[in-house]
């Protein structure tokens, strides 16, 4: 053994213990938030404990299943959405049911406490969007777009454009720190035409995660089993019982075939742009979305970070930053 091994061998005798402690504790931390880093913060806004869930449910799954983060929130509680019950059981009961799609989604979820079919373009409002995007420090952001049968559903579109800017503005809601770089802000596909038609800029191919989707969906049923807002005693007849979870399944399914299949074949362009003509032709169930104006808007490299389970071609990248 020579001198200089006998040197160091004395001197790491010599050290406290606690100083390796704290080394391996800050390469565990540095590790953490490298990791942390990595991921992205989705949020999506929907106005009532089902919307989001039923947009974006199977492209937050595909997030999810990467390991990034992602929020669901329904800006009002969905208090009248039932035709046989209101008021606070019924709020109650659809943010239970929300959180139940989000955990087997694999995301969270959060119900606001504002009353079903009265939400409004306020400043309050505006400022408790804006948190909320801050709060979750959102690489993304989607919404409904402003132009929707439902008031509320406008309204959400409304509040969510107007927090488009308003995030990254230091002295606005300065209690919560302004996000550096402003999110994508996407909107969710709808088939309005007016004043002008949803411009799919993003197909996402649910297919592997469709199953889930539908299994998740299963929790609402309020609004699946029920009917919500419009539903009726005749209508639930109509339904497979609670005692045959197999066959309301496979009756929730069929319809989910029907919706999903229509956005892939409705889509099937924005499909061939992202996958490819050959994937493209074999998806059959799709989630769509359009890039707001008024967010960042996302280069190729930007589109294929944001979207990192889709193999997106450089005309789609194209498509998405000439149209907007």
């Amino acid at each position: 053994m020579t001198r200089l091994t006998l040197l160091l061998l004395t001197i790491a005798l010599l050290l406290p213990m606690d100083c390796f402690a704290e080394q391996g504790a800050t390469s565990l931390k540095n590790a953490k938030q490298a990791n942390a880093a990595q991921k992205l913060r989705i949020i999506c806004f929907g106005a009532h404990p089902d919307d989001a869930e039923y947009k974006s449910g199977g492209t937050a799954a595909l997030w999810a299943k990467q390991g990034h983060l992602v929020k669901l929130v329904s800006v009002t509680n969905g208090d009248i959405g039932h035709w046989a019950m209101s008021g606070g059981a019924l709020a109650k009961r659809r943010t239970a049911e929300s959180a139940e799609v989000a955990k087997r989604l694999g995301v969270t979820s959060q119900v606001l406490d504002i009353h079903d079919g009265e939400l409004l373009p306020t400043l309050e409002n505006r400022r408790t969007i804006t948190r909320l995007i801050r709060d979750w420090d959102a690489d993304i952001v989607i919404s409904h777009r402003p132009w929707d049968y439902h008031p509320d559903h406008r309204y959400v579109g409304v509040l969510v454009q107007d927090a488009a800017f308003m995030v990254t503005v230091p002295f606005f809601c300065p209690d919560t720190p302004p996000l550096k770089k402003n999110p994508v802000f996407l909107y969710s596909s709808d088939r309005f035409k007016k004043p002008y038609p949803f411009d799919a800029d993003i197909a996402v191919s649910i297919d592997e995660v469709f199953e889930l989707k539908v299994d998740a969906l299963m929790a609402l049923e309020s609004q699946t089993f029920e009917g919500g807002a419009l539903g009726s005693a005749e209508k639930m007849a109509k339904v497979p019982p609670a005692s045959k979870p197999e066959l309301r399944r496979a009756w929730l399914r069929e319809k989910w075939v029907r919706r999903a299949s229509s956005e892939a074949d409705r889509f099937r362009e924005t499909l061939v742009r992202w996958y490819g003509v050959e994937k493209a032709k074999n998806v059959k169930y799709a989630e769509a979305f359009e890039i707001c104006e008024y967010g960042r808007q996302p280069n190729e490299a930007e589109l294929k970070e944001l979207f990192p389970f889709s193999p997106i071609k450089k005309s789609a990248a194209a498509k998405s930053g000439s149209a907007k």
